[in-house]
């Protein structure tokens, strides 16, 4: 069994780096996630405890104190670190620019789906999951669309 500090990766992408205990997570360690986020945590014979999510952007998911998107300030978390584009420039996603959407599928937030083979793949094109029939009815209802998109960087007249 794995002892002491190392990696062990996992499909499809994640990666644990940290301190390991009769081939369990224990000790400080990072889940690296395959979108970019990291969940670091010091972890207790594979059960995490003062864990802290970290979004691809730098954001971290804190549980009693969440701001971001509160219903309040409904900004994107680029907007807050860089301030908002020109009157008539809309930011449509935390990226910026946002990503090209292939044509028929949406931006589900990691990645793309395509609704006709149900499949979501992350950006850069790789399997992430099969999408069952209620992530798919809540991608449909609220996802960009790649036919939806308009051209965003030229500000109306």
């Amino acid at each position: 069994r794995m002892e002491g500090f190392g990696r062990y990766l996992m499909p499809p992408g994640s990666e644990y780096r940290g301190e390991l205990w009769d081939g369990m997570f224990h000790g400080k360690g990072i889940l690296l996630l395959p979108n970019g986020g990291g969940y670091r945590a010091l972890w207790n014979r594979g059960v995490p405890s003062q864990a802290k999510y970290t979004f691809a952007d730098g954001l971290e998911y804190e549980e009693e104190k969440w701001r971001y998107c509160d219903g309040y300030d409904r900004r994107f978390y680029t907007e807050i670190c860089t301030g908002f584009k020109p009157p008539g420039i809309a930011q449509l996603t935390n990226l910026d620019p946002p990503k090209i959407i292939p044509e028929g599928c949406y931006d589900c937030g990691d990645g793309f789906y395509n609704p006709e083979t149900r499949v979501v793949v992350d950006y850069q094109h790789k399997f992430l999951r099969n999408a069952d029939d209620e992530e798919h009815e809540w991608i449909i209802r609220n996802c960009r669309k790649a036919w939806d998109i308009i051209d965003e960087d030229k500000p109306n007249p």
